[in-house]
């Protein structure tokens, strides 16, 4: 073989060296990052959307029903029972989950059918903003992780800087009328009546929803009470309770307040539902 025709060789075997190598580098950023999105928790959705990522979504929950895109996505079932099969059929990148409604066992049935999950493991106010950025780096988006989270951690840090109360004004949040459910220690909406200032009654029983008597509220005699909307009519399923508690001093003064879901979504809508709370404790 002559010189000329060992260079030619030799140049085309490089050449095929080099695109083999800038092909699978390509593939390999291709299958890092994640363009099919399963988001298994409707806050996890609102901050999907929040980010701008609606397009990479292709499967979500029976009840992520914000924003209004969410509900043309393809359901999967429910938080606590997604169906295996239609995760499966959706041929995710990703499986986004949450610690606060997600079952464990889920999350490694899909590890094993070789599916990658993310797993959101906030659970508190002050915990969200650097939830959101974790996530973000999850799904490669960090600078647009990173507006979102700034964006709600400034909004926190502005309801501290203007609590209007010190702890004096007594509050309850009812979750559920029948059987009466409330808001206690260790969730987002306890965090939020302590970020405003005030005293969650209900923060004592260390439990993050007990069940509550009425004669237990009689005995706290909240100066407000709080009331989340869910998808009934909740001042109708309420009358019967507010009945009951007509001499306690919130019922009384007509310190009665109907607040949104925003407050149960760990997400950026939750500031929406702060301020609905602060408005109505002024």
């Amino acid at each position: 073989m002559t010189l000329c025709a060992r260079l030619l060789r030799l140049q085309l075997a490089m050449t095929i060296l080099l695109l083999t190598s800038h092909f699978l580098f390509l593939t390999s950023v291709a299958a890092e990052a994640p363009n099919r999105i399963i988001s298994l928790a409707p806050n996890l959705t609102e901050i999907l959307f929040s980010m701008r990522l609606g397009d990479r979504i292709v499967g979500v929950t029976n009840f992520c029903d914000y924003p209004g895109e969410a509900k043309k996505k393809t359901k999967v079932g429910g938080i606590y029972n997604p169906s295996l099969e239609a995760v499966v059929s959706l041929k995710p990148d990703i499986v986004v989950m949450t610690t606060d409604g997600n079952l464990r066992e889920f999350e490694e049935r899909l590890r094993s059918l070789k599916i990658k999950t993310y797993v959101f493991r906030a659970r508190r106010l002050n915990e969200l903003p650097q939830g959101i950025r974790d996530l973000g780096l999850a799904l490669e988006v960090k600078g647009k992780a990173e507006i979102l989270a700034s964006k709600v951690e400034k909004a926190i840090n502005r309801f501290r800087a203007e609590r209007g109360g010190q702890g004096e004004i007594r509050v309850l949040f009812i979750i559920w009328p029948g059987p009466l459910i409330v808001a206690g220690s260790g969730t987002a909406i306890d965090d939020a009546i302590t970020l405003l200032g005030y005293q969650n009654v209900a923060s004592r029983t260390g439990t993050s929803y007990p069940k509550y008597s009425v004669e237990e509220i009689i005995h706290q005699a909240p100066d407000i009470i709080f009331i989340g909307k869910g998808h009934v009519n909740i001042k109708e399923a309420s009358r019967g309770l507010l009945e009951k508690l007509s001499k306690i001093p919130a019922v009384k003064n007509g310190r009665v307040c109907y607040i949104s879901d925003s407050i149960y979504r760990l997400g950026p809508r939750v500031v929406k539902g702060i301020k609905e709370m602060a408005r109505c404790l002024k």
